[in-house]
């Protein structure tokens, strides 16, 4: 774990090969951090279609965030030549 300010920062869980360990410990850890339900469901990006409210297009983007952040958390899990070859 790292400290951040007041703050521990639990460590992203790296994949050693032993997969189902590893992806026990990263739902563990990305529910941690309330992102799981983008990886049960999934990110869609919405077709063009009417124009979004204001609220609509704030959780459009909160949205793109959160799937952006759940991909930043799983590719430094992976080592970049295991990486490769998924």
């Amino acid at each position: 774990m790292t400290i951040e300010g007041n703050f521990v920062q639990p460590t992203i869980p790296r994949f050693d090969g032993h997969y189902d360990h590893w992806s026990m410990l990263m739902e563990i850890f990305l529910r941690s951090k309330e992102y799981w339900s983008l990886v049960e469901t999934g990110y869609v990006e919405p077709e063009s279609g009417p124009v979004l409210t204001e609220v609509q297009q704030k959780k459009l983007d909160e949205m793109k965030l959160k799937d952006l952040k759940v991909k930043n958390y799983l590719f430094q899990a992976i080592d970049r030549t295991i990486l490769e070859t998924i």
